[in-house]
């Protein structure tokens, strides 16, 4: 997949002299490559012009300005996929800027991509005629507020400089970690009683117990920055905003459990995030904060960044441990679990960004005091993405139990006027407004029988058409579920007949 990604970002498309080249170069057979080359969205074995504009047109961008960005760009610049003067543009599913819709994500080969935010048909006409355009930076609402643990640097502290985030507390975290030793460190997550934010909310002690137990060697831990869940943006605001918590984040974690080697999988759309990650990497690397003696304490540990090429798959754990072994991006089945036979079949811990970066306030202040926050099975404060029909789209930061009619409320929401509000992304479920007061915990929602999932909160008003949006989602699992059984290859495609015709 890195060679794939160096052949697409240099030239814009994969030859077939590229490929049997990358072929021969990593011994692989041409028909496995061509497999894995043609599973991914962002990579084309058909030549492309240099310049393509992935245009938003899911939900979080869809009735928020995407069509007519497109009717605009579909009368200046022709039709879906039509070169012009070397560019063209497509239709593209979510690429995780719900809070700043409509969006696109422009390929740019021989130079960096780029993410137009707050799209104008003036700004895109202009990247696909030649010019570069950098998106916005992050604003949080919440920015300065007391009380903030996971968003509390990011847009205050320079996020390219470690020495700034080593002056605001930065890698104390892993330097009491290395004081408490691994068991410690075990018994702290323990007490915290985390579960997973990515959307299952499994119990995170039990993953690294299991890899720390396992009997053999080596283990590795991947972190999972491919959120391509429709409406989810939260890991992206933490990688730009944050990256050297992250690092540091992984660096306890694999010290932990006793892996070496961690990957980080990013998803390919998230060109600011992906070298803000690379960064900060390559500056602890240089500091001894990564690498074959970590802090002067005689441990190894190192992170290897993984670009994502555009598959919504690759967030589920199997198929992004595919994808990074270099096959195509299809999940296995289970068991064996990815602690027992995981990344190259050794014993994996997996875990989300927003996850991880709780470690640091665990190791330092206790898993119980961490525990002591929030509700028996949702401890700790929790991020949700809100978009959609409120005054300030963002990523907000709070305690439980905060119910959903408050939470909106604080986006500038107008709890008076909903329609609907989508819970969990695309693969949640829709609740409508006598649900407002509904406690966004793990244990409410479960009782109400519905999902929080990666902590989307999208809001619908008057005048969203509810009908559009669920066809939209339709032909998104339509095209971005894996396919492996019938449900999946057949039953989704019914599914979008069925609500076409509707």
């Amino acid at each position: 997949l890195p060679a794939f990604d160096a052949v697409q970002s240099q030239v814009g498309w994969i030859s077939e002299g590229a490929l049997m080249y990358i072929c021969r170069r990593l011994s692989v057979p041409p028909a496995e490559a061509y497999g894995v080359a043609t599973f991914y969205a962002l990579l084309s074995v058909t030549e492309r012009p240099p310049r393509v504009l992935h245009v938003c047109d899911d939900v979080g961008c869809r009735g928020f300005g995407a069509s007519e960005l497109i009717a605009q760009l579909q009368e200046r610049f022709g039709a879906e996929g039509e070169v012009v003067a070397g560019a063209a543009w497509k239709r593209s599913p979510c690429i995780g800027q719900c809070d700043r819709a409509p969006a696109c994500y422009a390929q740019l080969a021989g130079t960096d991509d780029t993410v137009l935010v707050h799209t104008s048909a003036d700004a895109a006409t202009a990247v696909l005629g030649d010019a570069v355009s950098d998106t916005e930076r992050v604003v949080l609402p919440q920015q300065g507020q007391e009380g903030l643990r996971l968003l509390r640097r990011v847009g205050r502290v320079d996020p390219t400089d470690l020495d700034a985030y080593r002056a605001d507390g930065g890698y104390v975290a892993l330097r009491h970690a290395i004081e408490l030793g691994p068991e410690g460190v075990l018994r702290e997550l323990a007490d915290a009683d985390i579960r997973g934010r990515g959307g299952a909310a499994f119990p995170a002690s039990t993953k690294w117990e299991a890899v720390a137990k396992a009997p053999r060697r080596p283990r590795y831990l991947i972190c999972n920055a491919d959120e391509s869940e429709p409406g989810t943006f939260k890991d992206r605001v933490l990688m730009e905003g944050d990256p050297f918590a992250i690092i540091e984040s992984m660096t306890i974690a694999g010290f932990a459990v006793g892996a070496e080697q961690a990957y980080l999988y990013i998803r390919g759309e998230y060109p600011l995030a992906t070298r803000r990650m690379r960064h900060a990497i390559d500056q602890a690397r240089r500091r001894g904060l990564l690498g074959d003696d970590v802090m002067g304490a005689g441990f190894r540990f190192d992170i290897d960044l993984r670009r994502g090429q555009g598959a919504y798959i690759c967030g589920e754990e199997t198929a992004l441990m595919n994808s990074i072994e270099g096959y195509r991006g299809e999940p296995r089945n289970k068991p064996p679990f990815p602690t027992v036979a995981g990344l190259f079949g050794q014993p994996t811990v997996i875990n989300n960004v927003e996850t991880l970066v709780n470690v640091p306030a665990i190791v330092t202040g206790g898993g119980r005091a961490y525990a002591a926050v929030g509700t028996r099975d949702t401890a700790g404060t929790r991020l949700f993405c809100l978009a959609g029909d409120v005054e300030r789209p963002a990523v907000y930061e709070v305690e439980s139990p905060t119910t959903l009619r408050d939470l909106i409320a604080l986006a500038g929401g107008n709890v008076d006027a909903i329609r609907a509000v989508l819970l969990g992304g695309a693969a949640g479920a829709f609740v409508t407004a006598d649900m407002l007061d509904l406690k966004l915990t793990f244990e409410d929602a479960r009782e109400a029988g519905v999902g929080l999932g990666s902590g989307v909160i999208m809001v619908f008003g008057p005048e969203q058409d509810l009908g559009d949006a669920t066809r939209r989602f339709a032909l998104f699992f339509r095209d971005e579920s894996c396919g492996q059984c019938v449900p999946s290859r057949v039953g989704t495609v019914r599914v979008a007949e069925a609500l076409a015709r509707s």
